[in-house]
């Protein structure tokens, strides 16, 4: 299985035909408005299907999970790279944010904590993960009731109630 590598200050390992679960996170922590959660999460959901594969995303007050498989580029026929698709939707949803909010500035920190899933047992505990993660933070009280995750349509999730 192919494998690409880059560094900027975190390690990123990147396995072509697999799940990657990643996670960033907002400049100093700062919370995202409600007004403006939907906008990332359209940005999570743009590019599904043209360079990626998405299978969940969820848009906390001050960070992003997501799901995903890196699909192949078929004009440089290669995998779109984690680099590549992050910078996209950290980009458009800062410029989204920034301009629908009347601001300027940095949205996003410029890393992303990034791990490739190696087991459906592993993508399934993941899953559960990040739709638990609004009831865990004590957000809403079932994941069902939080206004700003997607997951795929045909993920069957029994998440514990």
């Amino acid at each position: 299985m192919p494998k690409a590598f880059y560094r900027r200050h975190l390690p990123h390992l990147q396995c072509d035909d697999r799940q990657h679960f990643v996670t960033f996170c907002t400049d100093h922590r700062w919370i995202l408005p409600e007004r403006v959660r939907s906008l990332v999460l359209e940005c999570c959901r743009h590019d599904n299907g043209k360079q990626f594969d998405l299978r969940i995303a969820v848009v906390m007050p001050d960070h992003v999970h997501m799901i995903f498989t890196p699909l192949v580029n078929r004009e440089a026929m290669e995998v779109h790279s984690l680099a590549e698709i992050m910078d996209a939707i950290k980009g458009a949803s800062a410029h989204k944010i920034n301009r629908k909010m009347g601001r300027k500035g940095r949205v996003w920190q410029p890393e992303s904590f990034d791990h490739v899933l190696r087991s459906s047992e592993n993508l399934d505990a993941k899953i559960i993960y990040v739709l638990e993660n609004p009831v865990r933070l004590g957000l809403v009280g079932e994941w069902t009731e939080y206004p700003w995750i997607w997951k795929k349509p045909f993920v069957n999730v029994f998440a514990p109630s």
